[in-house]
């Protein structure tokens, strides 16, 4: 009888393929519940996945400074070497009448994700102190709008790309931002794999 009481007082979850409601059940650790139409993944029990999220945005944002503080590439030629950052490069293609690309760049390599990890330590910091931010709602709300804008993957394929075709003009010198970028986009993926909205709302409805 109390096992079906609390099964009917589960919230309902909506399947984001086929819309059907379904009540919550609880999953053993590492556990993924699917829906009972379609056979979508509803939502991932992932343990202590705000840790590990808090975790590796720390690492993340050191690499995010380093990558936009370094040269992230140089060319050598007849005996120069000419570096530049991601900033500076995003200053060129302005100055060169390439607004479009220069906003395009600056907004998906430096403000998306950047905003994306502010979010996510805003949100993630106040948590594991035991309270709830201010505008924690609002903030998430904000997280989810900004983390399809943030495409460090796309820049670096696009980087690789244009090496490949500078190399039999100048001598291609990688710096460290360049690593720091690589290194990046492996920890944003990571975090976008560990990061569960339920938990996270969960801590939030716990400490209120």
């Amino acid at each position: 009888m109390g096992s079906s009481q609390g099964a009917a007082l589960a919230p309902l979850i909506a399947c984001h393929e086929c819309d059907l409601l379904q009540r919550e059940a609880a999953l053993p650790p590492g556990g993924v519940a699917r829906c009972g139409r379609c056979g979508a993944g509803l939502y991932r029990n992932h343990p202590e996945s705000l840790e590990r999220t808090l975790a590796l945005t720390a690492g993340a944002v050191v690499l995010f400074v380093i990558a936009n503080v370094f040269p992230i590439i140089g060319l050598a030629l007849e005996g120069q070497v000419i570096q530049t950052t991601l900033f500076h490069t995003v200053r060129s293609l302005w100055e060169q009448q390439m607004k479009s690309v220069a906003v395009l760049v600056f907004l998906t390599t430096i403000a998306m994700p950047a905003l994306e990890l502010f979010a996510i330590a805003y949100l993630l910091l106040p948590l594991r102190m035991g309270r709830v931010p201010p505008c924690f709602a609002q903030v998430f709300r904000m997280l989810q709008s900004v983390r399809p804008w943030g495409m460090v993957e796309v820049f670096m394929l696009g980087v690789l790309v244009s090496l490949v075709k500078l190399a039999h003009l100048a001598g291609i010198v990688a710096g460290i931002a360049l690593w720091s970028f690589a290194a990046l986009m492996l920890v944003m993926a990571a975090i976008a794999s560990v990061f569960d909205a339920r938990a996270l709302w969960a801590r939030a409805e716990a400490l209120r």
